[in-house]
């Protein structure tokens, strides 16, 4: 009898152990290869293969880090990059997912838009910059316009590809049960897209950041990561343009983690869409 209460015991406490140890693999298994990649980058800025001037290690990167952090001048370069890039982007995600939707549903609109937006797609984005700086001018203006119209595409794609990617018999199965046009477009059509939609908003974000970065020197804003960086680079400040650059990668990934993540886990994950 105190075997068996002996053996309860001990399987109890693995048990209650056992998710604070899935918990701790999941933090390594995300934290490994950032040490891995943060070592190598120690290891050759320390060897002497590049002049510290223009691969410093990463204590002179986070030097400058916390030292134009507690100046103001980063978070001030970031508020500015960051307002412009939602701004833009969420003009391209209204006008993106509403096109995509059309497309979908109208074969008419399709035949249309899908040409045009099949030509624009694969044109660089900073090609577009000199006619939106010269249509709009200088500032802020053309720089939210111009993301909004680069990061629209990839969001007309993968919305058009997920409306014509919802399965007929589901579609079939809620006419047969009596769904109008407008509930069959809210309880099937959306949910059915809306993995897609998702992968849409995800690529448009990552090419938002992309033209944003250049349009912010070019169109000549006076704050933005994108103007930090390129202006750093004229005086050879590398410690300067990482820190930007690391600081972009820190707000993609909260946006993802605190943004779609949540929002798939609210939507499609709950749906047993999405594993």
């Amino acid at each position: 009898m105190t075997d068996i209460t002996t053996e309860t015991g001990v399987l109890a406490a693995r048990a209650a152990h056992a998710p604070e140890d899935s918990r701790w693999r999941v933090i390594w298994r995300n934290t490994f290869p950032f040490i891995v990649v943060f070592s190598i980058w120690e290891i050759v800025a320390r060897s002497g293969t590049f002049p510290p001037k223009l691969f410093p290690s990463l204590v002179t990167v986070a030097e400058s880090f916390v030292f134009l952090t507690m100046n103001g001048i980063l978070p001030h370069h970031v508020f500015d990059t960051v307002l412009r890039l939602l701004a833009g982007f969420a003009l391209a995600a209204v006008v993106g997912v509403t096109l995509g939707i059309l497309m979908g549903r109208s074969r008419r609109f399709e035949d249309i838009a899908l040409p045009l937006v099949s030509i624009g797609a694969p044109i660089p984005g900073l090609a577009y910059a000199p006619l939106f700086l010269l249509w709009f001018g200088l500032g802020n203006k053309s720089a939210v316009l111009l993301v909004a119209f680069v990061s629209a595409f990839p969001i007309i794609f993968n919305t058009w590809t997920g409306v014509t990617a919802v399965k007929e018999i589901w579609v079939r199965s809620a006419q047969a049960m009596g769904a109008d046009d407008r509930r069959l477009f809210v309880k099937v059509i959306v949910p059915g897209a809306l993995p897609y939609i998702l992968t849409g908003l995800r690529l448009g974000l990552a090419q938002a950041w992309r033209i944003l970065v250049g349009i912010e020197m070019l169109a000549a804003v006076p704050w933005g990561l994108g103007w930090m960086i390129f202006g750093a680079r004229e005086f050879l400040n590398t410690d300067v343009m990482l820190a930007g650059v690391f600081v972009i990668g820190v707000i993609g990934l909260a946006l993802e983690k605190l943004v779609f993540q949540k929002i798939e886990e609210y939507t499609v994950m709950r749906w047993g869409m999405m594993t």
